[in-house]
């Protein structure tokens, strides 16, 4: 894949994402304020009840809330585009005008570096998660190393103990029990078949009762399938490791789990400072786990916990106004997007449905001839009202139209889109405004032509259309005359009144072959006269031509036409069949 390439794809990803994508990181964020909150609210509550509230703040990156959104927008009513149109009239062109100009970025430093910004923060994002997934390979590497070194145990009081709490916590498959040579903690390794993970030695540094009490607590681990959620917010992180508050419900959501499993291990009826000796010794001979989906039994703020531990304040149950609370905000969470997409459909999913329905009412498609080489066509082009109506057109015309770009952005077409020409009238049983009007005649030049495109982005020639030294010779718009007046006659030979740069970048692009960039800076609209007789339209251009043209708009209007490279939307052609026949 070239870099041109690359530079496109990501400028598009980019597009398409940045603002659903800043809209779910706050919305997400608010969402894990919240939950803090209510942690807050419920602290002297059991720890299950704040762990899940983190796991839901976890869950929410991954989940955005415009899914909601859109799937209440499609029950909700759509919104119909307010119609709107226009007409023109084009007579004797030699070769095909264009009906648009394209908003090609200037070659200077500052824009070049906000054209690459998007792939810049791609390749950042990329190395960012390739880096957090490599850090979490290598440590576990370590426990799969551990585990490659230990061996079963098939006798002792470890497995005895093991096995009688299994049957006391009501976990029906049996565990596998190993012991490593290494220095690692005890320790869950495994999500759909745990291990259990003992270092060697363990045994005589524990008493029974202790040994036991850190079994209980590597059991719950079990039962709750800690690893598996582990393993989910190690996925979150690694998406959006950019993002501090994923690493900080991380961290909640090991100290709440560690806490959940004191007190499982306290509510068995274990002693408390048994249970907390025997997490003082394992923490003094032994490692942390390197992982958190690899729980062990030293997680978390070890000075708190030992301190609840040894309190053993009985956490109490929510009582019926924090039940009510949180299933209040739970509903809010849930309803309030679905509400929303109700009352606000989404603008993209209306436009892309009406889109794809069929606008037209009448088509009338007629094969009217074709071009030789310095012909000059009598093209007339209206479109008003959802009706276009066209005498003398081409398939490049209607690209223009349909598309919006010029002649020299269109690529991999045959010589007889721009010769063939065609008689077409299509009628809408409905008044359409013209974006959607234009994305339906493409869907008929698929229809018709079997035309297929894709979009790449270029480095092209193009020029760029300034005002000159000495200031625009461009008069103000004499309102007293009929607006919008364009008549181009002889060839070469423009007259404006009340006209935008716009409808002179488009002249002059017919003339250039190349993509005009407007850097004028004039936004109101002008009379002007332009007499460039003699110069022939299409992309072939001499410099004695080019240099003729830049002299009349420098002399005539005071404005400068300066050759440039800047990089262009090219439509690549990949398909299009000629229309013989009547349609």
């Amino acid at each position: 894949m070239t870099i041109p390439a690359i530079t496109a794809f990501s400028s598009t990803l980019w597009t398409a994402i940045e603002a659903p994508l800043a809209n779910h990181l706050w919305q997400s964020t608010l969402f894990a304020a919240v939950a803090g909150l209510l942690t807050l609210a419920l602290k002297k509550n059991r720890a299950q009840v704040r762990y899940w509230l983190w796991l839901a703040a976890s869950v929410k990156f991954l989940i955005p809330f415009s899914l909601l959104v859109s799937a209440g927008s499609y029950m909700g009513w759509s919104k119909t585009s307010a119609p709107s149109g226009f007409s023109f009239v084009i007579e004797e062109i030699s070769q095909p005008f264009s009906a648009a100009s394209s908003q090609a970025a200037a070659s200077t430093a500052l824009e070049k570096l906000i054209r690459l910004l998007p792939t810049l923060l791609l390749i950042a994002w990329i190395c960012g998660c390739g880096a957090v997934l490599i850090f979490w390979w290598v440590r576990w590497r370590r426990i799969t190393a551990s585990i490659r070194g230990a061996s079963p145990t098939k006798s002792g009081r470890e497995l005895d103990a093991l096995r009688r709490l299994e049957q006391s916590a009501g976990i029906k498959t049996q565990i596998k029990l190993v012991v490593s040579e290494s220095a690692l903690e005890p320790g869950i390794v495994g999500i759909f078949r745990p291990i259990m993970l003992l270092p060697a030695g363990i045994s005589d540094r524990l008493t029974d009762a202790q040994m036991e009490a850190i079994i209980t607590h590597e059991l719950c681990h079990v039962r709750r399938r800690d690893n598996l959620t582990a393993a989910f917010h190690m996925l979150v992180e690694a998406i959006f490791w950019f993002h501090p508050l994923v690493w900080w419900i991380g961290a909640r959501l090991v100290d709440e789990r560690e806490r959940i499993c004191d007190e499982e291990v306290l509510a068995r009826g274990s002693d408390p400072q048994i249970y907390a000796e025997g997490i003082l010794k394992v923490c003094e001979f032994y490692l942390e786990s390197p992982l958190v989906c690899a729980a062990g039994v030293t997680g978390s703020n070890l000075k708190k916990r030992i301190e609840a531990i040894m309190v053993h304040r009985m956490a109490s149950k929510l009582n019926l106004v924090k039940k009510l609370l949180l299933t209040a905000t739970a509903a809010a969470a849930l309803a309030l997007p679905v509400v929303f997409g109700l009352l606000h459909p989404a603008s993209g999913h209306a436009q892309s449905q009406q889109a794809t329905l069929p606008v037209f009412q009448d088509v009338s498609l007629k094969p009217a001839g074709a071009l030789k080489p310095g012909d000059l066509i009598r093209t007339r082009f209206t479109f008003q009202n959802g009706v276009l109506d066209a005498k003398g057109i081409t398939l490049q015309h209607l690209i223009h139209f349909a598309y919006g770009v010029t002649g020299s952005q269109i690529q991999g077409a045959p010589g007889w889109i721009a010769s063939d020409l065609y008689d077409l009238n299509v009628k809408t049983n409905e008044t359409v405004n013209s974006d959607r009007f234009k994305l339906a005649v493409q869907d008929l030049l698929f229809q018709k032509f079997k035309l297929t495109v894709h979009h790449e982005l270029k480095d092209a020639p193009t020029y760029a259309l300034g005002v000159g030294p000495n200031g625009s010779k461009l008069a103000a718009a004499d309102t007293t005359k009929t607006p919008g007046g364009f008549m181009i006659k002889p060839v070469g030979h423009l007259e404006a009144n009340d006209t935008k740069i716009k409808e002179l970048v488009n002249f002059l692009q017919d003339f250039t072959g190349r993509v005009i960039v407007d850097k004028t800076g004039l936004n109101g609209t002008y009379d002007f006269t332009l007499n460039a007789e003699g110069l022939t339209v299409g992309s072939a251009k001499g410099p004695d031509s080019v240099a003729a043209l830049q002299k009349a708009i420098s002399e005539q209007l005071g404005l400068e036409l300066i050759p440039q490279v800047s990089p262009v939307d090219m439509l690549v052609i990949d398909h299009v069949e000629q229309v013989t026949d009547q349609l």
